[in-house]
């Protein structure tokens, strides 16, 4: 993992590579991006290359990843570049993350790449940075399960003196990068965020291995004894940053995680349309968090809302605070005052998000 391209992850996943061939591992090359970098490319003479898949869409043909080739080939181990990267459509899967999934679950080990930037959670805070809305994400919980993060790291100066020699990208392309995403200011924010997140992993992991420890033999799992988060979904868009936001916030506490909604038949049938299909789409994406989602029944919101939290032992509630002037329809100023006046027993966390420029990338 790094903050930027060019910081060295895939020259450092080779030599990995590399040196488990060099022990004697079977190793293979699933999919190698080199972008023209000669030590990069260097470093993956000698290795087994699986050849990419070709796809055709919209006239055109494009290169992917071929997840049945590996599987057939069946190394001890895959090297994976790109891992957020979103396949052609009509290909098997959507997500390169999901290949590798695949390729997991047949028993194939894999070192693959990603920047600080893909990360779900991190999405709202890496918007705010740069200003651009990063579209290809990977759910936190896929990260969580590697056996080791390894945060490959250099000084914002030095990538930029990389880029300006042309190590990372064309002259042409290196130079529109250092208008834009390549900022110091951008570089050195984003490098801060990946050594939290490197810092986070160690402490997470820690942690888990001393609870895995205390809770042995049968004992009450931290999850029934600490911290529950509950989140309000409403047709609102600040619902999917408020969604990331909470996630973050239990990933750090190791907290349990609701998503829900309210609505007085139980199935939001008798919705308008477009807010039907909108609560639907944010529970989904709560889901491909790993958020535990429910659809409460209750013709008054917040009391719904405040017995759930109550019967489920929930610590925290979080709310969207919706934007000024107008308040959202289904999340009302009132409505965040009854709850915040029921749930004494209970921290209300409200959120708000920031306006910002978006671009995407």
């Amino acid at each position: 993992m790094g903050y930027a391209a060019g910081v060295g992850k895939t020259y450092q996943m080779l030599e990995e590579a590399q040196d488990l061939k060099t022990r004697g591992l079977d190793v293979v090359i699933g999919y190698f991006e080199p972008h023209n970098r000669k030590d990069t490319m260097a470093r993956a003479e000698g290795l087994e290359t699986i050849p990419r898949k070709q796809v055709k869409y919209r006239d055109a043909v494009f290169e992917e990843m071929d997840t049945a080739a590996i599987l057939a080939r069946n190394p001890q181990v895959a090297v994976v570049d790109e891992f957020p990267h979103t396949n052609v459509p009509g290909a098997e899967r959507a997500k390169r993350w999901e290949d590798v999934q695949a390729l997991l679950d047949a028993g194939i080990d894999v070192l693959t790449t990603m920047n600080i930037q893909h990360l779900e959670s991190l999405n709202d805070q890496v918007w705010h940075i740069t200003g651009i809305r990063v579209r290809e994400t990977i759910p936190d919980w896929v990260v969580q399960q590697a056996d080791e993060v390894v945060m490959i790291d250099l000084t914002p100066r030095a990538l930029l003196h990389r880029l300006a020699r042309g190590v990372v990208y064309g002259r042409d392309k290196a130079e529109r990068a250092m208008q834009n995403f390549f900022r110091e200011s951008t570089l050195n924010a984003l490098r801060e965020l990946a050594l939290r997140q490197a810092a986070h992993e160690v402490e997470q992991r820690l942690q888990y291995r001393d609870i895995t420890d205390r809770f042995r033999d049968g004992a009450p799992s931290p999850a029934a004894i600490g911290d529950k988060i509950l989140i309000y979904i409403t047709a609102d868009p600040q619902s999917a940053m408020l969604i990331r936001r909470a996630k973050r916030v239990s990933d750090f506490l190791g907290a349990e995680c609701f998503a829900v909604a309210a609505h007085e038949t139980g199935d939001l049938s008798t919705l308008p349309e477009s807010d039907r299909e909108a609560i639907q789409r944010h529970l989904n994406f709560a889901r491909n968090l790993h958020i535990e989602t429910r659809i409460l029944e209750g013709r008054d919101p917040a009391p719904t809302l405040v017995d759930f939290a109550r019967r489920n032992h929930v610590t925290q509630i979080f709310l969207a605070r919706p934007p000024e002037p107008k308040w959202f329809r289904g999340l009302s100023r009132n409505i965040i005052q009854r709850i915040v006046d029921l749930a004494k027993d209970m921290q209300i966390v409200i959120v708000s998000d920031r306006e910002h420029p978006v671009s995407q990338a």
